[in-house]
């Protein structure tokens, strides 16, 4: 999906957050971006995709994380 196409499906479906994030990305203040893996950033696996897609286009360090149950203490 074009870049373009790529804004205005996320500014239809309101994702104001992601698309502060690429904008950040754009502009060179988002150098890494954790996301545990299994989640990703939304819940359109496909979507999803074309915005991580965007975001390491724009430099930024995908960094995947693995859920982990020790840290919520159990």
């Amino acid at each position: 999906m074009e870049k373009e196409k790529l804004i205005s499906k996320l500014e239809q479906e309101n994702y104001d957050e992601i698309l502060e994030l690429i904008e950040d990305a754009e502009k060179g203040r988002l150098e890494e971006l954790e996301i545990v893996e299994s989640l990703g950033l939304l819940y359109d696996r496909e979507l999803n995709d074309q915005v991580l897609s965007l975001m390491k286009d724009e430099g930024v360090n995908i960094i995947y994380i693995q859920e982990d149950a020790s840290e919520d203490g159990k």
